[in-house]
């Protein structure tokens, strides 16, 4: 129920789109401009002029942009008609790309695809107008800014190096998208680069993530360790520290397990709340023979430096959980709700962990052959789901998120589907609930 988000920072910073579309230059337009420009930068007597090559930098984006005309991600088949009467389509075909189904519509220099909304999500340029011109036009900037020690043009060069990161990141979208990681990473790291190049000199943490990540994902795991390293150096470790979690597992899939459990004890000391650095710790203990106490050590140590953080009694609650000391989790839990009444995660963890018990003794009633064991199971199970109601209707008054309420609507309408003969109390509870769970 407990909303964990595995960090792809590509969601910040790769599924942004464009609203609209935006008037480019026809490709016979951009492809004569661009050849003007780049005569101009091999011309010995104009090409130490900062003019030049700011020039030339514009001229390789507009031509960039060109082979895409005025489409944009999100638009839809209507936009197309609108935007693009004058392109002809090629061929259309239904394709799987990366596990999704999509509608595939080939042009003479790009392929567009649509998702099952009905949006294109992906414009690919099979013809554009020069080859690498990102790289060039990063280049032209670059050199442009070398020609500018006084400043005068830093504004524009500032917004050409801009454009030049926004436009590898839409690659990194699109290469991500389409299933090839170790593409996408590329375009990540060229990205952060074109952030990080003077006069700009942003540091695109997102970006750095992103190429450690999309790297973790092609399985090239030195290239991914290499960017989560240089994130946390900078002091971004990723969303509740998930660069450390890859690194442990990087580790781990190398054969480091030493560097795997150094990796995630950081990782919990940076961030306690992290249930990936959770989870790998727990698993690192029960699959190597180690002692589990180090880890309430950790939880001990976290607790001193942050008495009132109610979330790190959740989390050892949870961990307890995983490792089957029942009653030990649902001490955790109470405290949780002890030091902040209002944290709802307290009170779902409660609530979780005496419903799933009583689940288990439901099944183990099933089981039983004899009359009196079998009535003593029953008792024990209806005592258990009772005492989850408590709980969880807390919980369900203090959440403000409309999805975990209607979890817990769900888990609470099951208790009392159980108990509705006993009583209209039940029955109108059962009911109550039965409406939240239905969104209603």
């Amino acid at each position: 129920m407990k909303k964990i988000f595995t960090i792809i920072a590509i969601a910040a910073s790769m599924f942004a789109v464009s609203a609209q579309a935006q008037n480019v230059k026809s490709l016979s337009a951009a492809k004569a401009a661009l050849d003007k420009a780049q005569a101009a930068a091999e011309n010995p007597k104009q090409n130490t002029k900062l003019a030049t090559w700011l020039k030339y930098g514009q001229s390789l984006m507009d031509a960039y942009a060109a082979p895409s005309g005025n489409m944009w991600v999100g638009m839809t088949a209507q936009d197309l008609a609108l935007v693009a009467a004058g392109e002809r389509q090629m061929s259309e075909s239904q394709v799987e790309v990366n596990g999704q189904a999509m509608t595939k519509r080939a042009y003479a220099n790009k392929n567009l695809y649509f998702n099952e909304a009905g949006q294109v999500a992906v414009i690919e340029v099979t013809q554009p107008l020069a080859e690498n011109i990102l790289d060039k036009a990063l280049e032209a900037f670059t050199k442009a800014a070398e020609l500018d020690p006084k400043g005068s043009k830093t504004k524009d060069i500032s917004a050409g190096l801009e454009s030049v990161a926004s436009k590898y990141m839409d690659e990194a979208y699109n290469a991500y998208t389409l299933g090839k990681p170790a593409a996408a990473s590329i375009a990540f790291e060229k990205a952060a680069k074109a952030s990080a190049t003077a006069p700009l000199n942003k540091v695109d943490d997102d970006a750095v993530y992103n190429a450690g990540f999309t790297a973790w994902q092609a399985q090239d795991w030195d290239r991914a360790k290499k960017f989560f390293e240089q994130g946390i150096a900078k002091g971004y470790y990723g969303e509740d520290g998930e660069s450390f979690a890859k690194l442990a597992d990087i580790a781990d899939k190398q054969g480091d397990k030493a560097a795997s459990k150094a990796y995630l004890e950081e990782g919990f000391q940076k961030a306690p709340q992290s249930q990936s650095i959770l989870i790998g710790l727990i698993n690192y203990y029960l699959n190597n023979d180690e002692d589990p106490g180090r880890l309430f050590d950790l939880f001990d140590v976290a607790k001193k430096n942050e008495p009132d953080n109610a979330s790190l009694y959740y989390v050892e609650g949870n961990a307890r959980l995983k490792l089957n000391q029942y009653e030990e989790a649902l001490a955790a839990y109470d405290k949780a709700s002890e030091v902040n009444p209002k944290y709802e995660w307290g009170y779902v963890g409660k609530g979780m962990a005496l419903y799933n018990r009583a689940v288990e003794l439901q099944e183990q009633a099933s089981l039983e052959v004899d009359d009196a064991k079998y009535m003593a199971l029953l008792g024990e199970f209806e005592s258990v789901l009772k005492s989850c109601i408590e709980p969880f209707e807390t919980a369900i008054e203090l959440t403000t998120d409309d999805e975990v309420k209607i979890s817990i609507a769900e888990y609470l309408k099951n208790a009392f589907f159980r108990f509705r003969s006993k009583g209209d109390e039940y029955q109108q509870k059962y009911e109550k609930y039965a409406a939240i769970a239905e969104g209603k």
